[in-house]
């Protein structure tokens, strides 16, 4: 009798605990489904992860020996899950994680959305950009949407203001705000809005004294407009009321007072707007698009994490498709900041690519293009000097060709790769450095991958070899690697994994030294009956100073030469607890079983 007793009150605890806590992991769940979903599903996994670790150069890297075990179980009730986990290692760390009881939940009802937790909504980039721990819910049909939402926006970080470790204090941060919108992809206009405030209440009055609280009224407004299929215009705008401190006195406007139960105007007040529009043109399988962009200095919403500004821009876009196989395109925007005249400098810059794409079936294909980016530095409230000014232009070109080609039994694979980077300063008083040395940096890098692939003996070949050269700050750099690997499944249904890589490069600084470093790894990995996996993992690295050295440097020559010895022996094991599943998928399983039994 007390065993019955002792079974009934585990299993009512793991039942509460699962339907109370199991929402912590949940997604968007249709409250629809849940009734289909199975009532209890209780599975789990054990393991341990044992490695070994050698180098010449001592144990102060990693320790030679260690070992870990771990345990989980995930009980999931009608959908829901409720995760466990337990970990301990021989170092002595042990840990053990469980669901916080926290309703964390977004469940559906036909065009509703209920959202319970820490949960997030679609708004403006401008208006609302982060996840709430509140309540929302959501209504979605083919022409009109809505929804509003109460939560934290932030949590409170209030240390012992005596504590000399304490963290930078913030306040708890609250928020409500809505939207509404009509009209279908092609044709529609959206509303947002959003009240936050700090919680004054959320810190000590002696971090008050030092940190001031916020406050903020957001609205704004997205919208699309097309013409057919060949041109659209496309808005989004927002403006904010923002106050940075909100025990500042109130402006005495009789205009503005009779908004203060909305939003109190304060003389650490400020209105700023932000936004963006764009025109796109698709005409004879021509795709282009010219976009504003700005936003206003100072310009805050308490629902965005950051967003940079003080800053506005302009940019055009092309792309079209020829043939069926070559595809172009290109942009290139122009950006500057400073709007408000009151930085100490101003800058501005240009941002340009192009790119091609060809394609013949599924045998060649090639991607290049060509980007660049343009800096430049002007005078705002203090005059630029010559001597210091930021003038500076960067290249990039890459080729990227690829080939295919063989048939079902031997499949190759090839592909080459190319780019040049150069990134240079234009201001000559900046260029040679505080020594004389040009700053400029130009990349080149080359390779050239193959790879062969064998279906009657499931094997697979790779093999790789790149350079790189870098030249800037009166340095030549270069390095080459070469890698090679094979990869194999052994046994019925591929039980057994196999896998070995080996790897050489080649540094060389010019006139400084050059060094050289090979090594390889050994991977296995075998599935015993679906629910045991071993794996073990093997890797042996050298490294050699290969620099010519006297008898004084011979202990310098030592530091650069040695090796590492590593490997790892793993194992997992995962079971199913316990399965009660939903009458219709029961009898599914049933059927089947019996067909089987039948042939």
């Amino acid at each position: 009798m007390k065993r019955y007793i002792t079974k009934k009150v585990w299993t009512l605890w793991l039942l509460t605990a699962g339907l109370g806590a199991a929402v912590t992991t949940a997604r968007a769940q249709d409250i629809a489904q849940i009734a289909k979903s199975d009532p209890l599903i209780i599975t789990g996994a054990v393991g341990t992860n044992n490695t070994f670790y050698h180098s010449s150069m001592g144990s102060s890297y990693a320790t030679p020996f260690s070992s870990t075990f771990y345990a989980s179980m995930n009980i999931s009730v009608y959908g829901f899950s409720m995760p466990f986990s337990v970990y301990y290692a021989t170092n002595g760390n042990f840990s053990f994680s469980y669901p916080h009881f926290s309703f964390n939940a977004s469940p559906t009802y036909k065009n509703w959305t209920l959202h319970l937790g820490q949960r997030s909504m679609s708004f403006s980039n401008y208006v609302m950009a982060m996840p709430f721990n509140g309540v929302g819910i959501e209504y979605n049909s083919q022409h009109l949407r809505a929804g509003g939402f109460y939560g934290i926006l932030r949590k409170a970080v209030n240390d012992d203001p005596e504590n000399p470790n304490a963290r930078t204090p913030q306040y708890q941060r609250t928020g409500w705000g809505g939207k509404v919108g009509v009209g279908s992809s092609s044709n529609y206009i959206d509303l947002y809005f959003l009240r936050a405030e700090d919680k004054l209440s959320s810190l000590y009055d002696a971090w008050r004294l030092t940190t001031p609280a916020a406050e903020d009224l957001v609205v704004g407004a997205k919208g699309r407009l097309s013409l057919g299929s060949w041109m659209s215009l496309q808005a989004n705008v927002a403006g904010s009321v923002f106050s940075d401190d909100v025990t500042a006195d109130t402006l005495k406007v009789e205009q503005l007072m009779r908004w203060d139960k909305i939003f109190a105007a304060r003389y650490s007040s400020l209105a700023r707007f932000a936004g963006d529009v764009s025109l796109n043109l698709n005409v004879l399988g021509v795709n282009a698009a010219l976009t504003y962009k700005m936003i206003q200095p100072q310009y805050k919403s308490l629902g965005v994490s950051y967003l940079s500004n003080n800053l506005h821009s302009l940019g055009v876009s092309l792309s079209t498709m020829l043939f069926k196989f070559l595809s172009l395109s290109g942009s290139f925007s122009g950006q500057a900041d400073n709007l408000s005249k009151q930085q100490e400098y101003t800058t501005s810059g240009y941002v340009y690519n192009g790119n091609m794409g060809f394609s013949l079936g599924q045998h060649f294909s090639l991607n290049t293009g060509y980007s660049g980016y343009r800096q430049m530095q002007s005078d705002g409230t203090a005059h630029v000097l010559d001597s210091t000014r930021v003038n500076r232009i960067m290249h990039n070109l890459f080729l990227s060709p690829a080939i295919s080609f063989g048939g079902e039994a031997l499949t190759h694979n090839l592909s080459p790769s190319f780019s040049y980077t150069l990134n240079k300063d234009l201001n000559p008083f900046t260029n040679k450095g505080k020594d004389g040395i040009s700053t400029d940096v130009m990349t080149l890098a080359a390779g050239l991958g193959y790879s062969l692939g064998i279906s009657s003996w499931g094997l697979n070949l790779a093999s790789n070899y790149s350079h790189q050269q870098s030249v800037g700050y009166g340095m030549k750099y270069s390095t080459d690697a070469v890698s090679l690997g094979t990869s194999r499944s052994f046994l019925e249904d591929d039980a057994l994994q196999a896998s070995l890589n080996f790897s050489f490069a080649l540094n060389n600084i010019i006139g400084q030294g050059r060094n050289m470093s090979y090594g390889a790894d050994l991977s296995l990995g075998y599935t015993l009956k679906e629910v045991h996996v071993f794996s073990f993992t093997a890797g042996y690295n050298r490294f050699n100073n290969l620099n010519i050295v006297n008898a004084e440097e011979v202990a310098e020559y030592e530091r650069y030469k040695g090796y590492d010895l590593s490997c790892s022996l793993n194992y997992n094991y995962t079971f199913s607890l316990l399965e009660i599943k939903h009458k219709e998928k029961e009898e599914a399983t049933q059927q089947n079983a019996q067909k089987y039994n039948l042939k």
